[in-house]
Order: C-alpha cells, then sequence, then structure tokens
C-alpha cells in the first residue's frame, strides 16, 4: 500500500456563504493530493504527460462527513491500496483537519491513456517500477 499526505490551507474564495468550504472545491483539493503523491514517488504529473501519458478522472466520489473552514489547514491523505493494473488506477483520498478529525473521503479512478489517440494503455514502465516496494 502506497500512502501520501500533503497540506492545503484553505482560502477565503473557497468557502461559501455559511463559511464552509463549498463542496465542488474537494475535487481540487484531492488533485492537488494525487498530483503530489506522484511527486512524492519521484515522478512528476507534468512528466508523464510529456512522455504521451494522460490520466483522466473517469469516476469520482465524495462523502461529506465534517465542513472545513477558512485559514484551516488540511491534510489530504492519498493511498493506492492496490497496484494499479492494465489501464485504471484508483485513489483513495481522505482529508483532515488540523486535529485529526476525518471531514471528506472518496474515490477517484483514473485510466492511462496515450496522447492524442486517447487509447487505453498500462501503466507507465517507471510508475510502476517505483511503485512496486509498497506492494511486495
Amino acid at each position: 500500500m502506497y500512502t501520501s499526505e500533503h497540506q492545503v490551507r484553505v482560502r477565503y474564495a473557497e468557502t461559501d456563504q455559511m463559511n464552509v468550504v463549498y463542496h465542488g472545491n474537494y475535487a481540487q483539493y484531492f488533485e492537488v493530493g494525487r498530483v503530489e503523491a506522484i511527486r512524492q514517488l519521484g515522478l512528476s504529473y507534468k512528466d508523464l504527460e510529456t512522455s504521451g501519458i494522460i490520466m483522466p478522472v473517469i469516476e469520482w466520489t465524495a462523502k461529506f462527513l465534517r465542513p472545513a473552514h477558512y485559514d484551516d489547514l488540511l491534510t489530504v491523505r492519498t493511498t493506492l491500496k492496490e497496484m494499479p493494473v492494465n489501464h485504471r488506477i484508483e485513489f483513495i483520498q481522505e482529508v483532515f483537519n488540523e486535529k485529526g478529525k476525518l471531514l471528506t473521503s472518496g474515490k477517484v479512478l483514473l485510466y492511462f491513456l496515450r496522447s492524442p489517440s486517447m487509447e487505453k494503455t498500462d501503466m507507465p514502465p517507471e510508475m510502476a517500477q517505483r511503485l512496486q516496494p509498497y506492494f511486495s
């Protein structure tokens, strides 16, 4: 299992009239978590794209348990519970507040595709090599 954590501070513009983070912003928090998880493996999402691999979101779900507010420091935990196979990669994501309380949980399914043909492809070998030690 591979797990990564990254912190994000809630900006004023991300809140609604109730002083609560608008639910749509969690998609961005999840994205930051995924990009940073890949970066912590020593890869960059940008480099994957430059090499011709894109990773569109196919499915996104979230469950909202507690609110986050302006200026809260959030921890986005991103986990791969299983080694990705074929063209699919599924991230389990959780957002915690500074007290360690779980605010939001969800999952994001992405596909590895070749650009520009949009054909499904296997996970890049370099990524598989860097993830392998976490699943041995």
